[in-house]
């Protein structure tokens, strides 16, 4: 007997993704030639013949939400299945639904639900990109980077752009515009130190080294967005310049740019809070500390020394 079964078309997918899996055709949009269909074939399909998404734009998971996943999946099941595409006889190739998968596999199940589609190399890219802008728990910068990817690789305008994903035109180009700030703003972004609203202030100052100041002081004192709003709108009228403009420079003197993203990477691959000391004659001293013997050996390690 058929492991197959005949569902009536799912108009539970987001605008975009939906649109994209042929379940809500763009509005205006001509179908023909379109791989659409009125009716879905829903198949039970081995996990192990199911690879990931390459275009997957996401790819570090939060292991404690997949077990949590996984239990879930291990007592009730896949409520909601995966979306493939078909590689070769009992071979598919992920377009959604990677965490399921993941998790799936995590609770030793077999088989999977999943509805197997006809989609281009293009088409599985936008899609994955366009799913991972629908989780909830990206950061501003996953979700401008996802857009940024889908108007350089996938050709859109951002006008399409926003009609694929049901945001705003205005809503995208202020994601947008966070890719412009530095590196070391992006990261205090992304891990939650200042929020899209002070991102959005800080956007509106043209000078790094101010940006980074203002950056640092909301870290420091804890400002608010309205508060971050007020300063960066008396450095644009002019007022308080002289003041961010001196700190930033007398920052810069203790350490460029250049060193502080060096130290900070540093620091990343020692595990330790390592210090670059530098002089105006481009002479220096970098500080790398150990708290025992066992760190030190660790380190050394690191440094391949022997």
């Amino acid at each position: 007997m058929s492991d197959k079964k005949t569902l009536k078309k799912r108009t539970s997918l987001g605008k975009g993704l939906g649109a994209l899996l042929g379940d809500t055709p763009p509005q205006g949009a001509s179908t023909a030639g379109s791989t659409s269909r009125k009716e879905e074939t829903l198949n039970e399909i081995l996990v192990s013949a199911v690879e990931t998404n390459p275009y997957q734009p996401r790819l570090e998971f939060d292991q404690e939400a997949l077990k949590e996943l996984s239990d879930s999946i291990r007592v009730q099941g896949i409520i909601q299945p995966i979306t493939v595409r078909k590689m070769a006889d009992n071979h598919y190739q992920l377009i959604s639904g990677e965490r399921r998968l993941q998790a799936s596999k995590l609770a030793g199940l077999e088989r999977i639900p999943a509805y197997i589609r006809t989609a281009t190399d293009v088409q599985m890219l936008e899609m994955a990109l366009i799913e991972n802008i629908q989780r909830e728990d990206l950061n501003p910068v996953e979700v401008a980077l996802s857009y940024q990817r889908l108007i350089s690789e996938c050709e859109l305008k951002q006008e399409e752009l926003g009609d694929r994903v049901g945001k705003k035109r205005s809503t995208v180009t202020n994601y947008l515009r966070l890719l412009k700030l530095p590196p070391q703003i992006q990261d205090g972004l992304k891990h939650k130190e200042i929020s899209m609203g002070h991102a959005r202030a800080l956007v509106n100052v043209e000078n790094i080294d101010v940006q980074l100041a203002i950056f640092e002081k909301i870290v420091k004192d804890q400002l608010s967005v309205r508060k971050t709003e007020a300063m960066v709108r008396d450095i644009i009228q002019g007022k308080g310049v002289a003041t961010e403009k001196k700190e930033a420079s007398e920052k810069r003197k203790a350490l460029s740019y250049e060193l502080s993203k060096l130290q900070h990477s540093l620091s990343s691959h020692f595990g330790a809070q390592v210090k670059i000391n530098s002089a105006d004659d481009d002479k220096g001293e970098i500080k790398i500390p150990f708290h025992s013997v066992e760190d030190l050996n660790r380190i050394l390690e690191l440094l391949k020394y022997e």
